[in-house]
């Protein structure tokens, strides 16, 4: 008797045509409204959210409801498109909600697994771009502080793109609840960030009421997928962010001449350069693995998650220190854009666990001894 076997299907690495497609319409908007100036501008206003992009990408787009099955408003697209969103808003480090709102607190809902009631309402709202939602919760690690007396009383720091935020999820002993961000008792106080493209907040709650969403026991692994999702989809924003690196590093050391020839033809810069290049063509793969198991829902999703993030956080903080550094002086000044790349590489080389907290998962979910 021959024992049978579990066909193991093949990550499909590639992207479609529809993601090529998504690709030009982002990056075209991007192009209009999120250059470099005009991301500058707006981290250095009172206000460094732009309702006008979020509305062109999030509704005109339809970027908002990619995730978001069709019958509910949505796009009933894939997290792989979702991915190609983030690789475009990681190139141009855009100061917009997508990854707090359109994934995380979203896929937490879509967890639930409730399409009537408050919760399909919800969905409805944030795939049509009309409202900005976050879950509570630190952007740096998911614990919160909120107690539920009858009334919602805590605080959560550092929560990533709460200031844009017209609702808060929030994850409570008692269970997840809908949060109006206005409501009486409910307070947002900016912090001041290393990354000023996704500002965080401390979200206060005193005596605040809300809409239970579902109880405790639903809403524990209803958290963990949002945050799953969110650190698979952060590595393709890490990618974009690489990739806008290496390619601007590359561009600048052909035109920036010394001794009368392209700094870039000198041989320790092309090793440097190459070498980037191998580490980005690897994150990719890394990045569109995890994107790719999230979409098909593989139970190697938590391997890949942690892979990509594992490598993909490292390849984004080097690669914008070598931007830096072979730009030279023009590298260090506040007009370049290059140290908006660094600080959104280190911000997000923390967010939703680091590199050595998924590393330490691989070696848990591979049964080998921790690293």
């Amino acid at each position: 008797m021959t024992a049978q076997t579990k066909e193991t299907v093949a990550p499909d690495l590639l992207y479609s045509t529809a993601e090529d497609d998504l690709r030009a319409a982002v990056r075209s908007l991007l192009a209009d409204r999120a250059d470099a100036p005009a991301v500058i501008a707006r981290i250095e206003s009172d206000t460094p959210y732009d309702p006008q992009l979020w509305k062109a990408l999030g509704a005109d787009i339809g970027a908002a409801g990619l995730l978001v099955p069709e019958k509910l408003g949505g796009q009933g697209a894939s997290h792989r498109e979702a991915a190609v969103v983030l690789e475009e808003l990681g190139r141009s480090v855009a100061p917009a909600p997508y990854l707090t709102s359109a994934v995380v607190a979203t896929e937490t809902l879509l967890a639930l697994g409730t399409e009537d009631g408050p919760v399909g309402e919800l969905l409805g709202e944030l795939a049509a771009g009309r409202k900005v939602s976050v879950l509570a919760v630190p952007f740096p690690a998911a614990v919160g502080t909120v107690t539920v007396t009858g009334t919602l009383d805590g605080t959560v720091t550092a929560v990533a793109d709460a200031v844009a935020a017209d609702l808060l999820l929030v994850p409570t002993a008692d269970g997840l609840y809908a949060v109006e961000a206005g409501a009486a008792g409910v307070t947002v106080e900016p912090l001041v960030a290393l990354d000023p493209t996704r500002p965080l907040a401390t979200v206060t709650l005193t005596a605040a009421t809300g809409t239970r969403l579902t109880d405790a026991e639903a809403a524990r692994p209803a958290v963990r997928r949002g945050l799953l999702a969110g650190a698979g989809l952060l590595a393709s924003e890490q990618l974009g962010l690489a990739e806008w690196c290496l390619t601007e590093t590359v561009r600048y050391t052909r035109e920036r001449h010394q001794f009368n020839r392209p700094v870039g033809s000198f041989q320790a810069l092309k090793h440097r350069m190459a070498q980037l290049w191998l580490q980005v063509v690897s994150a990719r793969a890394a990045a569109r693995n995890a994107a790719d198991a999230l979409a098909t829902g593989s139970p190697d999703t938590p391997l890949a998650v942690a892979v990509a993030q594992a490598y993909c956080s490292g390849v984004a903080v080097r690669a914008a220190e070598e931007c830096i550094q072979l730009h030279g002086g023009i590298g260090m000044t506040w007009e370049h854009p290059a140290h908006l790349y660094l600080k959104r590489a280190k911000a997000d080389s923390i967010a939703y666990g680091t590199a050595g907290r998924h590393r330490e998962a691989i070696a848990e979910l591979m049964e080998l001894p921790a690293p």
